[in-house]
């Protein structure tokens, strides 16, 4: 399939699994022949549930990157992988939150509702889109942030 704005082969792997990754066998943190410590994904996994634990999210901002470069996954690999991982970091903190009565569910009900529904078509879209593309829309959310974070 086509994505937008790209060939009709972006987005497939030599791993068969799907991700553009420009022709590069990478298959992820440890795995054989990538030469990719544990621990260093590890080290990432803790870094996204700092971010997390500190800020209530954030942590797929930090492992994207991290599992798109020293861990070794393509771009749609990452980001696909990241939601996976961030989903019991996400529970845990929301738990902790909760049981400090920091946590109000009738406030937090209709963005989990848009929140739902967003990741439904988020997610079915996603395997259309040009890596390039996620790429880019994925570093503005991250000036955004940024830079409502600053002001």
């Amino acid at each position: 399939m086509k994505g937008l704005g790209g060939s009709s082969n972006e987005g497939v792997s030599k791993t068969g699994r799907g991700g553009a990754d420009k022709g590069v066998n990478k298959t992820g943190c440890g795995g054989a022949g990538k030469g990719v410590s544990k621990v260093w994904c590890g080290v990432a996994g803790t870094l996204a549930g700092i971010a997390n634990g500190f800020f209530g999210g954030g942590g797929g901002m930090v492992l994207v990157p991290l599992l798109a470069g020293p861990c070794g996954l393509s771009q749609r690999e990452a980001f696909a992988n990241s939601v996976l991982i961030i989903l019991p970091l996400c529970a845990l903190s929301s738990a902790i939150y909760f049981f400090r009565g920091s946590l109000d569910l009738a406030i937090a009900l209709p963005y989990l509702l848009g929140g739902l529904a967003g990741g439904f078509l988020g997610g079915k879209l996603f395997k259309g889109l040009n890596v390039d593309w996620l790429r880019r829309v994925f570093a503005l959310f991250i000036l955004y942030g940024a830079w409502s974070s600053l002001t």
